[in-house]
């Protein structure tokens, strides 16, 4: 995904030059490309990132549209004052990328985790909040960011994410994209660990099982009118996966409109983390397993419902 970011990006700067880039120290030769398109609009910020999301704010709110690119932790955790107070208080036009979100740099322990960063966003008002599950999301979603007058976060993978969908940009906004559709069971999550999903639906066929998948692809705000049409369209066990603590994410959300709204789902089943701290390491794959978070759990799990 972050090539993929590479490439949008670049492919922007070219059409407009309000376009610029801020990097936290990771990702030069990635942008490489960038840098010669338009040499004068890329700031490599070091590792200040709270001084490099004042200094977005600051571009965002004098007619430029500056993004900011660097590891999940560490533009989302670390600045969350700035983002708060610098960037959304004031309305600024600045788009906040994390990259490898999740355990996607599980190998590096807690302090590279991202666990929480939609939890804490999500309490910042007016801050619109992506999650592409691949590719062709990703590039949607930065589509959809230029055209807001405020501020975003696109929260991304790392590398290697597969395609997930045969999804079309549109000319309307999207909020929630299906993947599959079909039986009683629903899964319902973002990100690239939707690919879990995705991996099972054969297998599930075999023994009679159909699922649909649903990629949330705009977290905040979000939309209801979707849980709501799931209800009166025969799902009755609906699963929330995500790589994030469970009790301030996707779960936590849809609970909060399930008791707002009524509505009546059989079982409601997170697959995502428990609030602890990781110290383990290992590759993001066998972190999944660890946590049970991973295709084999999901399958069992549906089987025995």
């Amino acid at each position: 995904m972050r090539n993929t970011f590479a490439k949008a990006i670049t492919n922007l700067a070219k059409k407009r030059e309000d376009i610029v880039l801020l990097s936290g120290d990771i990702g030069n030769r990635m942008f490489d490309e960038f840098k010669k398109v338009a040499p004068n609009r890329f700031f490599n910020c070091g590792i200040a990132e709270a001084n490099m999301m004042s200094m977005a704010a600051g571009m965002g709110i004098s007619n430029l549209r500056p993004f900011v690119y660097t590891i999940t932790p560490f533009t989302t955790s670390r600045c969350f004052e700035q983002i708060k107070i610098g960037v959304a208080y004031h309305q600024s036009k600045v788009t906040i990328v994390g990259t490898g979100s999740g355990l996607s740099y599980a190998e590096l322990g807690p302090t590279h985790h991202s666990l929480d960063d939609l939890g804490i966003l999500r309490t910042i008002p007016s801050l619109n909040i992506y999650t592409p599950c691949d590719s062709q999301e990703l590039e949607y979603c930065i589509n959809q960011s230029i055209l807001n007058n405020g501020p975003n976060y696109i929260r991304i993978g790392k590398k290697g994410e597969k395609n997930l969908s045969e999804f079309e940009p549109l000319s309307s906004p999207i909020d929630i994209n299906w993947i599959s559709r079909g039986g009683e069971i629903a899964i319902i999550g973002y990100g690239p660990i939707l690919s879990e999903a995705a991996s099972i639906k054969n297998d599930l066929k075999k023994i009679n099982k159909e699922i649909s998948i649903l990629s949330v692809i705009k977290f905040s705000p979000f939309d209801t009118k979707v849980l709501k049409s799931l209800t009166k369209n025969g799902i009755k066990h609906l699963i929330v996966l995500e790589e994030h603590y469970s009790s301030s994410g996707l779960f936590s959300k849809i609970s909060e409109i399930v008791l707002k709204e009524n509505l009546k789902f059989e079982s409601i089943k997170p697959f995502g983390l428990e609030d602890k701290f990781i110290n383990r390491l290992g590759k993001q794959n066998y972190m999944r397993e660890k946590f049970k978070i991973d295709s084999r759990s999901l399958y069992n799990y549906i089987v025995s419902i």
